[in-house]
C-alpha cells in the first residue's frame, strides 16, 4: 500500500476536480451552444491552471480531462465521422516574451533532430476569428465536411458547407489531388452580420452578438437552407489527409488551393527567421482595421513540411505552429458625425465622432473608419449605432453598424472631392484604397508633417511640439522644413499664443513665448542639423520611407546626388527596397519639391551625407560582389548556390541592374542574360563560377 506521503493532498485535488468541471461547461457552452460565457484570456488562464496542477501532480492527471483533448463531443443531431487525421488545436500565449522563448524551443528542438544546420523559414498570418472545418476532395469533387469535434471525431456538415458560395463543388482544374482534405475557417464578415441582424430584429428575432456565434450555430443546423441565407464564407489555412499534393511547404500549398479555387488565407507573410518574425508583426497589426471579418491573433507556422514532420505534435497541438493572441474589447455606442483629417503625407482619413464610451478602463470618442472603402462596406451612417472594438493596443475601430437600430433611412455620408484645407481635387491611389491630397504645399500636410519632423522618431527637435507647429504656423514664420533653419531667438520670443488659464473657469488667456522657451527651441533646431542624411529621408514623409528604408538606402547611396542620380532599377536592387519604395523614392527626389528642398537644407548647413556601410572583404573574389543567378544549373540547387554566395559575403540578388557584379547563367537562360549584355554585366558560366569560389 501506497504510504500516506504518497497520497495527494485534498487541495490540489478539489482544485482540479473543480477546474475540470468548470472548463467542461464552458466548452459546451463554447462549442456546442456557440454562447460563450468567458473570454478566450479567461478560459486559457484557467486551462494553463490546470494544466499546471496535473504537471506537479502526475497521479492525479485523468484520461478524461480538458487537457488531454482538443475540443468537445460533437451534437447529438449531426452524424459523427473520424477525422482521417487528427485534428489538432494551436498552442497559444498573449506575451512577446513567450512568443520569443517558444521560437527558441522550436529552433533548438529542429537543430536536436536534425544532421543538417537548417534554418527555420516562419509563415505569419492572421487567426480569423471563426469556427474550423475540415473539408475533403476526391478527384476535385467536394465529398464531406467536418466540424473539428473533439479532434478525432467530428460533426458531419456537409450540407451547410456546401451553401458557401466561395468554396467549390468541384475544383477550378482537373488535376487536382486524388485526395486533399483543407483545414480552415468557417467565417462571416462583419456587414453580412449587420444585414442578418437588420431581417432578424425586423421579423421579431433578437440580434446576433457577433460573428462566430453565428458562424458555429448556423453551420450546425439542418436545414441548409437557413445557412444558404446567412452568406458564410471559408479560408483554408491547413492540410489533412492528402493524396497526389505537389506543395512541399506552407506558401506553395495556400498557392496550390488557390489555383484550385478555395480560397486561401489571405495577407500571409513569408519571414527568413524568427527575428524576422518577431518585427513583422506590427505589419498586420497595422492592416487589421481594414479587414472585413473579426480576427483574435496572429499565427505563426514553420513554413518546410519537412521541418514539420521532425518536430512532431504534442498530445493536443503541433510543435511548428503558435498563436499569438490578443484581447478584444468591444462596446455598442452612437456614432454622433464624421470628419476628415489629412495626414502628412496627403491621405484623407474619415473620422467617427462618437458618444464617449468607456472600453478596456479607457474612454473612446474617436474612431478611424480609414477609408472610402470602408465606409462603403459598414454602409455606416450619421446617426448610425455601431459597434466599437478595441483589439490589443490597437486604436479603436468601428467594426459594425448595427442596422436594426437604425430610424429611418439616414443619407449615406459623401467622401469630399477636395481637400477640406486647401480646395485642391483629391485622388485615388493607383490601385490602392487611400485617397489623397496631391498638393506638397496643402497647410494641414504642412501641419502633420512638421510635428512628425520635430518628434523623437524623426529629427528629435526639443521644444518643437504640437502647439509650438500651430503657433508657428498661424504667424506664418515656416511654410516648410527649411524654414525651421532660419528662425531666430528673437521671431519666436516675441510671438504671444493662447493658452487655458488654470482654475475653474478655463478661460484662455494670451501668453508670452518668451526667452527661455525660445533659446530652447532654436537650440534645439541647430542640434538637428548633425543628424545625417538618413534621418533626414525618414523625417520629411516620403511614401514608404520610414528609419529603417532611409538606413539601408544611406547604406548603399551616401549622398544627395547619388540618391538623385540612382533609376527605380537601380533603387530597387538595394537589400530590402522593393519596387514600391524605389518609385517612391526615385519621384521624390525627380520631383521639383525635392530638389528644391535639399538644396534649402543644404543652404541651411543640414548634414546631406552617411557613411556607406563597408561591404565585406576578406580577399575572395566574390565578396562583396551583387550576383544573379538564371537558367538551369547542373552543379547547385538554386537555394545552394544563393547560401554559397552568401558564405562568401557576396549578396545574392534576383534581377539584373547597372550594379550587378556578375550573372551566373546556367543553361536556357533567357531575358536576364540579354539584359545582363545589353548593360556590360559580367556573365559567368557555371564551371567559371565554381572555379572561382573553389
Amino acid at each position: 500500500m501506497p504510504s500516506d506521503s504518497d497520497q495527494p493532498s485534498s487541495k490540489p485535488a478539489q482544485r482540479i476536480e473543480e477546474l475540470r468541471r468548470e472548463i467542461r461547461r464552458l466548452d459546451h457552452l463554447y462549442y456546442i451552444e456557440a454562447t460563450p460565457a468567458v473570454s478566450d484570456l479567461e478560459y486559457d488562464r484557467l486551462l494553463g491552471e490546470l494544466k499546471q496542477l496535473e504537471d506537479q501532480h502526475p497521479q492525479l492527471q485523468s484520461p478524461d480531462s480538458p487537457t488531454m483533448r482538443v475540443g468537445d463531443a460533437p451534437v447529438a443531431h449531426l452524424n459523427q465521422v473520424s477525422h482521417s487525421v487528427p485534428m489538432l488545436s494551436i498552442d497559444n500565449t498573449y506575451s512577446r516574451e513567450e512568443l520569443t522563448a517558444y521560437f527558441d524551443r522550436t529552433e533548438k528542438l529542429l537543430r536536436e533532430t536534425s544532421t543538417d544546420d537548417e534554418p527555420i523559414e516562419w509563415v505569419m498570418e492572421y487567426k480569423i476569428d471563426g469556427v474550423a472545418a475540415s473539408i475533403r476532395y476526391e478527384s476535385g469533387t467536394m465529398q464531406m465536411a467536418l466540424t473539428r469535434g473533439n479532434g478525432s471525431v467530428g460533426d458531419d456538415i456537409t450540407h451547410n458547407i456546401r451553401t458557401i458560395r466561395d468554396l467549390p463543388l468541384k475544383t477550378a482544374t482537373d488535376d487536382a489531388p486524388a485526395i486533399l482534405e483543407v483545414r480552415g475557417e468557417v467565417y462571416m464578415t462583419n456587414s453580412d452580420l449587420a444585414d442578418l441582424n437588420l431581417r432578424t430584429t425586423a421579423d421579431g428575432g433578437e440580434a446576433y452578438k457577433n460573428t462566430r456565434n453565428v458562424t458555429a450555430g448556423t453551420i450546425r443546423l439542418l436545414d441548409p437552407a437557413i445557412a444558404a441565407e446567412r452568406n458564410l464564407r471559408f479560408f483554408c489555412h491547413g492540410v489533412g489527409e492528402t493524396q497526389g499534393l505537389k506543395a512541399t511547404n506552407h506558401i506553395e500549398f495556400l498557392d496550390e488551393v488557390g489555383a484550385l479555387g478555395i480560397p486561401p488565407t489571405p495577407h500571409v507573410q513569408l519571414l527568413k527567421n524568427s527575428k524576422a518574425a518577431l518585427d513583422a508583426v506590427a505589419l498586420l497589426e497595422e492592416e487589421m482595421p481594414d479587414l472585413p471579418f473579426e480576427v483574435d491573433g496572429i499565427v505563426f507556422k514553420v513554413n518546410d513540411f519537412a521541418q514539420r514532420e521532425k518536430l512532431g505534435i504534442r498530445s493536443k497541438s503541433p510543435r511548428w505552429l503558435i498563436a499569438y493572441k490578443f484581447e478584444r474589447y468591444e462596446a455598442v455606442t452612437k456614432l454622433e458625425s464624421i470628419s476628415v483629417q489629412v495626414g502628412k503625407t496627403g491621405t484623407i482619413t474619415p473620422v467617427a465622432h462618437l458618444t464617449p464610451v468607456d472600453i478596456a478602463d479607457t474612454t473612446v470618442s474617436r474612431a478611424s473608419l480609414h477609408n472610402a472603402d470602408e465606409i462603403e462596406r459598414l454602409d455606416v451612417r450619421e446617426g448610425d449605432t455601431v459597434v466599437v472594438e478595441k483589439a490589443g493596443k490597437i486604436i479603436p475601430k468601428v467594426v459594425r453598424v448595427e442596422k436594426h437600430f437604425r430610424k429611418g433611412d439616414p443619407p449615406k455620408w459623401e467622401f469630399p472631392t477636395q481637400c477640406p484645407q486647401c480646395n485642391t481635387p483629391l485622388v485615388r491611389d493607383e490601385g490602392g484604397v487611400y485617397i489623397r491630397c496631391p498638393s506638397p504645399s496643402c497647410p494641414a500636410q504642412l501641419r502633420q508633417r512638421l510635428i512628425y519632423f520635430g518628434s523623437r522618431p524623426g529629427m528629435d527637435i526639443d521644444g518643437l511640439g504640437e502647439e509650438v507647429v500651430d503657433l508657428l504656423i498661424s504667424h506664418d514664420l515656416v511654410r516648410g522644413y527649411a524654414d525651421l533653419y532660419r528662425l531666430t531667438s528673437q521671431q519666436v520670443s516675441d510671438l504671444v499664443w493662447p493658452k487655458k488659464r488654470k482654475g475653474k473657469d478655463g478661460a484662455m488667456i494670451e501668453v508670452a513665448f518668451g526667452n527661455a522657451n525660445a533659446e530652447k527651441l532654436i537650440k534645439g533646431i541647430d542640434e538637428s542639423r548633425s543628424r545625417g542624411l538618413a534621418r533626414v529621408l525618414s523625417s520629411i514623409s516620403i511614401r514608404h520611407v520610414g528609419p529603417r528604408v532611409a538606413s539601408v538606402l544611406t547604406q548603399e547611396y551616401g549622398s544627395v546626388p547619388e540618391l538623385s542620380n540612382a533609376s527605380v532599377e537601380d533603387l530597387a536592387e538595394v537589400h530590402e527596397i522593393g519596387e514600391a519604395i524605389a518609385i517612391s523614392v526615385h519621384e521624390f527626389f525627380a520631383s521639383d519639391f525635392g530638389r528644391e528642398l535639399m538644396m534649402q537644407f543644404a543652404d541651411a548647413g543640414v548634414k546631406l551625407t552617411e557613411p556607406k556601410a563597408e561591404r565585406p572583404d576578406d580577399g575572395h573574389p566574390i565578396a562583396g560582389k551583387a550576383i544573379v543567378v538564371t537558367g538551369t544549373l547542373k552543379h547547385y540547387k538554386r537555394d545552394e548556390i544563393k547560401k554559397l554566395i552568401q558564405s562568401f559575403g557576396g549578396r545574392a540578388s534576383g534581377s539584373i541592374s547597372k550594379k550587378t557584379d556578375y550573372l551566373v547563367a546556367g543553361e536556357k537562360a533567357g531575358s536576364k542574360l540579354a539584359k545582363a549584355k545589353e548593360l556590360g554585366v559580367k556573365v559567368l558560366t557555371e564551371d567559371e563560377f565554381k572555379a572561382m569560389v573553389e
